[in-house]
C-alpha cells in the first residue's frame, strides 16, 4: 500500500510581465515563497489533509491527573466495542519504552506513575474517529492520586518524581573575583510565565505499514531523522525500516511535533496492518507538546558610581515539567547569557533545571535567553534609576563589542555591534502622541469604548538589548548534506532541511540561481531517505543547510565551467556567471549557461559543518557557542494607570544580521518574532494551578491578534558579515523574540514607576495608586 501527500505548486506572479531584469533572482533579492499562493488559497497540503485506502482513526487516552500512581488499566470494554481494531498500553511497546529529545526519560505510555496532566495512558485505532474517541474513554484506569509537586523550589526537597531524580542539571558559573563589589547595588526577583508555542495547526499525522514489516510516518516533522530514529527504537525496528515523510508544516516556533503523539500512531499501524491517522484536538495539543520554561530569577547587580558594571550575581531556576527534554540546553543558554550583551568582569551565576508535575517544557524560540533578558534588563533599569542616568546611556556605558569576553570565558569573535544598534533605536524619532478626540479613541489602551480615560494614560519609553546563540551548543555536531542536480536547464536541490516558514526553500533556490545562473530551481520534498540535515531551529538551516547547498552548487559550477576553461586555456576562476551568461575576464568567452549545459546532467553532493564547540565545565567555562546574534529594541507604550491596561504603540528594532539574503523575508521574520514577544510580554501564560492545565484552548489562552500588533519599525540592519558563516549571514527570528518582552516591560516601568517583575505583565502591576 502506498500513500503520497500532494505537492504544492510554485506560485507564479499574477501581475503584468515585468522586464527580465526586474524578476527577483539570486542572493539579495526578495524572491517570493514558492508555496505562497497555495497557502494563501488554502490548497497547500498539510498533515491533517492526508488520506489512504483502508484508513483507521486513532485516539489517545490521557491522564486527568498531574500526579498519580496507576493501580490498574482495564482495556476489555474498549476492545469489545464494534469497530475497534486495536487498543495499546505500555505492555504493547516492543522496543525502547522511553524517549526524549535531550534525554530518553519519558515513557511512550505511562505504566506505573503519571507525572503530568495529559500524559498518554493508552491509544486506540478504530474505523471511525468517534468510535476511536469513545473507545479511548472506555479504557478504565484506576488511579491512586498523589500530591503534585508544582513549585520548582519545592522540587529540591520533594520525593523523587522520576527514577533519575528531580534535578536535571546544575550549572555553577564562576568568572572573576568573588570578592569584587560595587558602590551601587540593586536586587530583583523575577518570574516568567509558561508560553505555549500555539502552532497554527494542531498535530496530525498518518502511519502506513510497509510490506517489509516497517512503517512510513507522514508528519509535519521539523527534525525527521531524529524522529525516525526515536520511532525505530520504540518499535523495535532497524532505522531503515522506518521512513518519515515530511508533510506541509503549518508554522513552527518550537519543536513542531510532539513525539509522544507520533509514536502511538506507528504502533497502531504496525499492530493493525492498516494505515492509521491521528489528528489532535487543540486541547490535546496544549497538553502534549513542550512549552517555554517558566523561570524564577534572583539578581544582584554591582556597579561603580559611573554606572559601569562590576559584578553580577544571579540564581536561575527553570521549571522543566515532568521530563528533561531540552532543558539542559535551555539552562546552558540562560546561564551563559545571564549578564546580557554587557561587559561584566565578575559574574557568579547558579542555574538549575528541575522536574515538577507541571506540563513538560522544551525548545521554544529563544529558550533560556528570553527569560534572562527580561531580568537583566529590569536590573539595568533599576541601576539607571538609582544613579539618575538615562537608561540608554547606562546601557551604552556597558555594552560589549567584538573581542570582549563572555562570563563563560569565551571571546566574542563574531560581529557584535551592540552600541551601534542601541544608538540607532535611541535616535529614531518617537511616534506622535494620539490626539484627544473621539475618532482617536481606538488608540487608547482598551480600544474603542474601553474603560480607560485619556487623562489616566501615561506614555513610557523603554529599551531592551538581547542576544542568542546560533546552531547547537556545547559540542553538538551540526552537519547538513545537500545535493544539487542540473538537467535540461532545470536545477533540483535535495536536502532534508524542513521548510517551517523560515524560508529555507526560497533561500536554496536563490543560492543555486546565484551560483549557477539557472532560473528554474526546484527543492525536492523531504524524507528520511535523504541524508540528515538536523532540526529546523536556531537558524541552522540558513547557516548549515544553506552552506551545504552553496558548496554543492559550487561543485556543479566547476563541472560546468571546466570544459570551457580547458578549451580556452584558462582557469575556472577567471570565468563568471551573471544573469544566465558565462563570460571570461577578458571578454574572449561569452556564452549562455543553457548552451554550456547542452543536455548534460551535472550533480554534486556536499556537506557543511561549522567549527566545533565544547561543553561548559564544572565552573561554567568553555567555548560553547558557534556564533551569537544581537538585537536592540526601543518600546513605546501607553498605559492607563487606573486600570492597568497597556497598548504597545511602537517597537523600533535594530539588529545585526550579518548579510541580508532576502530583504522581504528577513523583514517578515523580524516582525513575526517581535509580535511573538508582545504575546510573552502582555498576554500569553498557560495557567496550571496544581499542575492542571486550565483552559487548554485558544479561547482561554490569549494569543496576540493583528489588532494587538504594534507598529514595528526596522530602523537599522547592520550587515557586518560573520566570516565563519556561509554568506556571512546570521539567524534573525529568535533574537527579536528574546528582546521585545524586556523592552516592553522597560517601557511600562518608565510609564508607571512600578517595578514590573513578572511576565506577562498583569494589569495590577501597571496600576498607579495615589496619583
Amino acid at each position: 500500500m502506498s500513500n503520497e501527500a500532494a505537492t504544492a505548486q510554485a506560485a507564479q506572479p499574477a501581475e503584468a510581465a515585468p522586464a527580465p531584469e526586474a524578476i527577483p533572482h539570486g542572493i539579495g533579492a526578495s524572491l517570493p515563497h514558492a508555496d505562497a499562493r497555495a497557502k494563501t488559497e488554502g490548497t497547500f497540503p498539510y498533515a491533517a489533509d492526508l488520506w489512504a485506502e483502508g484508513l483507521l482513526w486513532a485516539a489517545v487516552l490521557r491522564s486527568p491527573h498531574p500526579h498519580a500512581r496507576i493501580v490498574s488499566i482495564d482495556t476489555s470494554h474498549a476492545r469489545e466495542m464494534p469497530g475497534v481494531r486495536a487498543v495499546l498500553t505500555h505492555e504493547d511497546v516492543p522496543g525502547t519504552p522511553l524517549y526524549g529529545r535531550g534525554k530518553a526519560d519519558r515513557p511512550v505510555f505511562a505504566s506505573e506513575v503519571v507525572r503530568h496532566h495529559g500524559e498518554p495512558i493508552a491509544a486506540v485505532a478504530a474505523d471511525h474517529p468517534d468510535t476511536a474517541r469513545m473507545a479511548a474513554a472506555a479504557v478504565i484506569v484506576e488511579y491512586e492520586v498523589l500530591d503534585p509537586v508544582t513549585d520548582p523550589e519545592q522540587a529540591f526537597e520533594a520525593e523523587p518524581l522520576h527514577p533519575d531524580g528531580n534535578l536535571i542539571r546544575h550549572i555553577p558559573l564562576r568568572h572573576g573575583d568573588p570578592a569584587a563589589a560595587g558602590e551601587i547595588v540593586v536586587e530583583g526577583l523575577y518570574r516568567i510565565g509558561r508560553q505555549d508555542p500555539a502552532p497554527i495547526g494542531a498535530e496530525a499525522g498518518l502511519a502506513v505499514p510497509r510490506p517489509d514489516g516497517g512503517v512510513e510516518l507522514y508528519l509535519a516533522s521539523t527534525d525527521p531523522h531524529t524522529d525516525r530514529d526515536t520511532a525505530a527504537a520504540c518499535y523495535g525496528l532497524e532505522p531503515e525500516r522506518v521512513k518519515v515523510v515530511v508533510t506541509g508544516v503549518p508554522g513552527a516556533t518550537a519543536d513542531r511535533e510532539d513525539q509522544g503523539f507520533q509514536l502511538p500512531l506507528g504502533l497502531l499501524a504496525l499492530k493493525t496492518g492498516c494505515p492509521v491517522k491521528l489528528t489532535a484536538t487543540r486541547e490535546e495539543s496544549f497538553l502534549g507538546h513542550a512549552h517555554r520554561h517558566p523561570t524564577l530569577l534572583r539578581y544582584r547587580h554591582h556597579a561603580d558610581a559611573e554606572g559601569r558594571l562590576v559584578k553580577v550575581e544571579a540564581q536561575i531556576l527553570l521549571d522543566a515539567g515532568a521530563y528533561a527534554d531540552t532543558s539542559s540546553d535551555a539552562l546552558a543558554a540562560a546561564v551563559a547569557f545571564a549578564c546580557g550583551p554587557y561587559v561584566v568582569p565578575n559574574a557568579f551565576i547558579e542555574g538549575w533545571a528541575v522536574r515538577t508535575n507541571n506540563p513538560p517544557s522544551g525548545h521554544v524560540r529563544g529558550e533560556g535567553a528570553m527569560q534572562v533578558c527580561a531580568a537583566y534588563e529590569a536590573q539595568m533599569d533599576k541601576l539607571a534609576r538609582k544613579l539618575g542616568l538615562d537608561p540608554a546611556e547606562l546601557r551604552l556605558r556597558n555594552v560589549m563589542a567584538t573581542g570582549d569576553v563572555l562570563p563563560t570565558g569565551q571571546t566574542v569573535t563574531c560581529p557584535a555591534p551592540v552600541a551601534e544598534l542601541l544608538r540607532a533605536v535611541r535616535d529614531f524619532p518617537l511616534p506622535p502622541l494620539p490626539k484627544d478626540t473621539p475618532e482617536e479613541e481606538w488608540l487608547l489602551p482598551g480600544g474603542p469604548e474601553g474603560a480607560g480615560e485619556p487623562g489616566a494614560v501615561r506614555r513610557g519609553v523603554g529599551y531592551g538589548l538581547g542576544m542568542v546563540h546560533m546552531l547547537g551548543a556545547e559540542g553538538a555536531d551540526e552537519v547538513s548534506t545537500a545535493t544539487v542536480r542540473v538537467q535540461d536547464g532545470v536545477a533540483t536541490v535535495l536536502c532534508a532541511a524542513v521548510e517551517t516558514g523560515q524560508g529555507f526553500t526560497t533561500l536554496a533556490r536563490q543560492i543555486v540561481q546565484e551560483t549557477l545562473g539557472v532560473e528554474e530551481v526546484h527543492v525536492a520534498p523531504v524524507d528520511t531517505d535523504q541524508p540528515p540535515a538536523g532540526a529546523g531551529c536556531r537558524g541552522r538551516h540558513t547557516w548549515v543547510s544553506g552552506g551545504a547547498v552553496e558548496r554543492a552548487a559550487k561543485m556543479v559550477r566547476t563541472q560546468l565551467l571546466q570544459p570551457l576553461a580547458h578549451k580556452f586555456g584558462m582557469s575556472t576562476e577567471l570565468l563568471q556567471i551573471t544573469d544566465g551568461k558565462i563570460t571570461s575576464y577578458d571578454g574572449v568567452l561569452s556564452t549562455t549557461v543553457a548552451e554550456a549545459l547542452d543536455g548534460k546532467e551535472l550533480w554534486a553532493t556536499a556537506q557543511c559543518r561549522p567549527h566545533p564547540t565544547e561543553p561548559l565545565d564544572e565552573s561554567g567555562q568553555g567555548d560553547a557557542f558557534v556564533s551569537i546574534s544581537f538585537c536592540a529594541i526601543r518600546a513605546v507604550v501607553d498605559v492607563d494607570v487606573e486600570i492597568g491596561s497597556v497598548r504597545v504603540v511602537e517597537l523600533a528594532v535594530a539588529q545585526d544580521v550579518g548579510r541580508v539574503l532576502n530583504p522581504a523575508q528577513l523583514a517578515a521574520r523580524i516582525e513575526a518574532g517581535v509580535t511573538q514577544g508582545v504575546g510573552i510580554a502582555l498576554t500569553e501564560n498557560l495557567r496550571t494551578p496544581r499542575g492542571l492545565v486550565r483552559h487548554p484552548d485558544l479561547t482561554g489562552y490569549a494569543l496576540p491578534t493583528a489588532l494587538d500588533a504594534p507598529d514595528i519599525r526596522i530602523v537599522k540592519l547592520v550587515e557586518e558579515r560573520d566570516v565563519v558563516a556561509p554568506f556571512g549571514a546570521k539567524a534573525v527570528s529568535a533574537v527579536p523574540v528574546v528582546t521585545s518582552p524586556a523592552a516592553i516591560a522597560s517601557a511600562v516601568r518608565a510609564a508607571t514607576g512600578r517595578p514590573v517583575n513578572r511576565l506577562p505583565i498583569r494589569p495590577q502591576a501597571a496600576v498607579v495608586t495615589g496619583r
